[in-house]
């Protein structure tokens, strides 16, 4: 599977060890995240929404109201440019000084035009794979969407182009004359871990065994 191609939005000032353009690293963590940050700028006004997204192929999509900012937005020719980012948190990393500390994550930066989704069936797919995410088998063991819930919802696609990933790993960079510090360093691994399912009223029967679990 080749890798992106870097440019000028996707390549780094500092740390640049920590940057990848590796294509089947950048769908992980893409599907992993539950959460994307999209950021855009409407009426000259910079604005950062978190949105759940679903990736199909070389496509995210994020989904919401017809009437929100960045779905009128982007119904201008050419769709609107857009900084779309995830990150993962796999640790937090104690160090024995002050500027050593830091985190492990895993990221993902991707640069480019949102385009509003015209095509029924190409939305039809979008919005099936945004309730897969959530479970394997859960589209087909749900209702789908009316005529009008599907006119009431907004989606955006972004291809997937100028992408990079950047990832921190490993232990603690303290420099050698901080080492006989008698201060604890170290990493605490972090990582989301899903609860126990709690059933709405009236559903009878045991939860499906796609659900997220411990």
């Amino acid at each position: 599977m080749p890798t992106y191609q870097p440019a000028v939005a996707t390549t780094p000032h500092r740390n640049r060890d920590r940057v990848g353009y590796d294509r089947a690293t950048v769908h992980a963590i893409l599907d992993e995240a539950w959460f994307c940050h999209l950021a855009f700028v409407v009426d000259g006004r910079p604005a950062s929404l978190p949105l759940m997204h679903a990736r199909l192929g070389e496509d995210i999509y994020v989904h919401g109201s017809t009437g929100s900012g960045p779905l009128l937005a982007a119904r201008q020719d050419g769709g609107m440019p857009v900084c779309l980012n995830v990150a993962l948190l796999d640790g937090l990393v104690y160090a024995r000084s002050h500027f050593h500390h830091s985190a492990n994550y895993r990221a993902v930066v991707a640069h480019g035009m949102a385009e509003v989704v015209t095509d029924p069936a190409e939305k039809a797919r979008a919005l099936s794979a945004f309730v897969e995410k959530l479970g394997a088998g859960r589209a087909a063991d749900s209702r789908p969407p009316s005529e009008r819930e599907s006119a009431q919802t907004g989606l955006l696609r972004l291809r997937l182009d100028q992408v990079s990933c950047k990832i921190r790993s490993g232990g603690v960079n303290d420099d050698p004359d901080d080492h006989g510090l008698p201060h604890w360093a170290g990493v605490v691994p972090m990582q989301l871990v899903a609860g126990t399912p709690t059933p709405d009223v009236n559903v009878v029967g045991s939860p499906p065994e796609y659900l997220p679990r411990r």
